[in-house]
């Protein structure tokens, strides 16, 4: 005779709405955060979290063009000696790429800034 074991306990497997899951991401993706710490908070893998983000990240439109601004005056030099990239993020935040940065590091950034 065979043994069948039965757990009461709750289903581990959950369902995650598409609003928990972007609320999630956002959470774990935020400027000073760290995913391992939202990850237990909400009793999730962390590689869940990520397979998320990969699925959002495919979801979206390729690549986009950036908006471009000429400006008619010169603007002056990089306060900054040895800037040769300086990209101003919304909310005021700079990115500084130096020029003697090998080509490597600078398209690690600009990946990064996708």
């Amino acid at each position: 005779m065979s043994q069948v074991t039965l757990f009461s306990g709750p289903e581990r497997r959950r369902r995650w709405s598409e609003d928990e899951r972007l609320q999630i991401l956002n959470e774990a993706f935020a400027p000073g955060s760290c995913v391992a710490e939202v990850s237990r908070r909400y009793d999730v893998s962390t590689s869940l979290i990520y397979a998320w983000r990969r699925k959002f990240r495919a979801a979206l439109p390729g690549p986009v063009f950036a908006e471009a601004m000429v400006a008619d005056e010169l603007q002056p030099p990089s306060p900054v000696p040895g800037v040769a990239i300086l990209i101003e993020l919304p909310g005021g935040a700079r990115v500084s790429i130096a020029a003697s940065a090998s080509p490597v590091l600078t398209a690690a950034a600009l990946k990064a800034l996708r």
